[in-house]
């Protein structure tokens, strides 16, 4: 149908519906943009959405994981929840009226969801489970992938048909505290591990330093142009799938993806079961945080008791990495936050904890051990080996009170 037609079947929706969108920079905004011009009220549900979120009277925004688009919105409802649950949510406890999902043209009968599948295979069977509509918006220049990717046309109520390029983001240089990061990460990872990161400095740098590994495997909620460059050099096993839920890169790595049958993207409660991680060889995680402290615990979530982002899959990854035969986690972030000025590691994190007990924690100073020592040896290693050199006496004097030294 034409967008007239759609913001027509829009109008026509009764009530307040729920409207799960596709997230991250796949948000199909010629069907965002006709919902919202045609219908005073809705709830419009994306993860990690990205800025042109609708943010005005009628409109409220929810989500399980907070993104820019969301993060000041005058009616934000955040849903706790780890992200391998949240397809269980979409489907018993807010599911969908509506679904808008953003796909590459059908091939022998198949849309795909190209390069965000991620919940959206739950929500589009939480809709049709309540007879709701599942809206496509098939756009030319999105790859095609497979695996869960793939919707079968009849799984679609409507669609309309756009030709518009995706976002893009070409690879930046990391900054010299996030290859020192990057570095001190590397340097734990062996030939034959399966990678978990995401995307920014410190990732790419640590991708960048395992050129030289061999028969790496990747197993991921994401990955970007880092992962590319390990295909390019061999050092990727040839014989094992890429396993992702959602993608963001360059032009480059879009073309590379389209067609592409080694990767495969899953939905999330696929990639992000602990139960599976666990089952994969030498499993190693890498997340990042907001701040840490002297217990090993992990603000990624808050700040200042506002939500800044959610617990998305970190707890997944770091529960079934440490459960895999050979597995490990890392929290890596810089030891000094340069906009606040602050120590990132600090004595006791006043926010709610996203995660606890990683193998280590991993700033540009080293690699601070956890996994397998008592508290007060995970609390010298983090002040000796983690912190910045600027705030260990303080931290210190907070550990004698805290009981750690």
């Amino acid at each position: 149908m034409s967008v007239d037609e759609l913001g027509r079947l829009f109008a026509s929706l009764p009530g307040k519906p729920r409207v799960v969108v596709s997230g991250n920079v796949a948000v199909p905004w010629p069907a965002v943009r006709a919902l919202d011009e045609n219908k005073d009220t809705y709830t419009i549900h994306a993860l990690n959405a990205p800025p042109g979120i609708p943010d005005r009277e009628g409109v409220t925004a929810e989500t399980c994981f907070v993104g820019a688009g969301m993060r000041r919105h005058h009616d934000l409802s955040y849903v706790p929840s780890r992200l391998s649950l949240v397809p269980v949510l979409l489907k018993r406890r807010i599911p969908p009226d509506v679904v808008l999902i953003h796909c590459a043209p059908p091939r022998d009968g198949q849309l795909s969801l190209g390069i965000e599948v991620n919940v959206l295979p739950a929500a589009i069977e939480g809709c049709r489970m309540r007879s709701g509509r599942v809206v496509a918006v098939i756009n030319d220049q999105m790859p095609y992938t497979y695996g869960d990717a793939q919707v079968p046309v009849e799984a679609v109520d409507v669609a309309i048909e756009v030709s518009e390029p995706l976002p893009a983001h070409d690879p930046l240089t990391p900054d010299a505290d996030s290859q020192a990061i990057g570095a001190l990460v590397a340097d734990r990872v062996s030939d034959g591990s399966t990678l978990q990161m995401g995307i920014g400095g410190v990732p790419d740098a640590t991708l960048n330093a395992l050129t030289g590994r061999r028969g790496l495997r990747i197993w991921t909620e994401m990955f970007s142009d880092g992962v590319l460059q390990l295909d390019r050099v061999g050092a990727l096993d040839p014989h094992h799938p890429l396993t992702a839920s959602f993608l963001f890169g360059s032009r480059e790595l879009y073309d590379w993806l389209d067609g592409n049958h080694r990767v495969r993207m899953m939905r999330t409660e696929h990639t992000n079961d602990p139960g599976l991680i666990a089952q994969q060889r030498k499993m190693t995680s890498v997340n990042t945080a907001l701040e840490v402290d002297l217990f090993g615990q992990a603000n990624a979530s808050r700040i200042n008791a506002r939500i800044y982002s959610g617990f998305g899959g970190q707890t997944d990854f770091i529960v079934g990495a440490l459960h895999s035969a050979g597995g490990q986690s890392f929290i890596a972030l810089r030891s000094w936050h340069p906009r606040a000025d602050v120590s990132t590691v600090v004595p006791l994190v006043d926010e709610p904890v996203t995660s606890f007990q990683q193998t280590a924690i991993v700033t540009e100073h080293g690699v601070a051990e956890l996994w397998g020592y008592d508290q007060q040896a995970q609390c010298r290693h983090i002040i000796r080996d983690a912190a910045h050199p600027q705030v260990r006496e303080e931290l210190w004097e907070e550990a004698r009170h805290l009981g750690l030294a």
